[in-house]
């Protein structure tokens, strides 16, 4: 049997109130249970368990995650709301773009044939 280590965290009441709740409910000790959940969690690929969420990670070098740090720490901001706002602001662009081409009706030619899309919504071939 592998050698257990005791987990300890404060987390909300609601939150508490649930665990204990699906704990009971499935007849499992405290300890079962969170060994259950974690084990799920982690054979998911550390994905959020109620499926509505999902992890989007990536690595960067150490000089660029040090200026990250820093700017979070100038401005206060959580490294997850930093990420989100300059993902949600690039998104917000990209429908304001493609709200410009729906009211001319056309798409701006790039120059390149293979970017092009006729009216048909077709991509023309080469």
């Amino acid at each position: 049997m592998e050698q257990k280590k005791n987990l300890c965290a404060m987390i909300p009441e609601n939150l508490h109130r649930k665990v204990r709740e699906e704990q009971e409910k499935e007849e499992l000790t405290l300890s079962q249970y969170v060994e259950n959940v974690l084990k799920e969690h982690f054979e998911r690929g550390g994905k959020a368990m109620d499926g509505k969420t999902r992890t989007l990670a990536f690595q960067v070098s150490e000089e660029f995650f040090e200026k990250i740090k820093a700017h979070l720490k100038k401005t206060g901001l959580s490294q997850k709301d930093f990420i989100l706002g300059l993902i949600e602001k690039a998104l917000e662009e990209e429908e304001t773009v493609k709200a410009g081409e729906s009211e001319v009706g056309e798409v701006p030619a790039t120059g390149d044939p293979a970017e092009e899309v006729s009216e048909e919504g077709e991509t023309p071939k080469i």
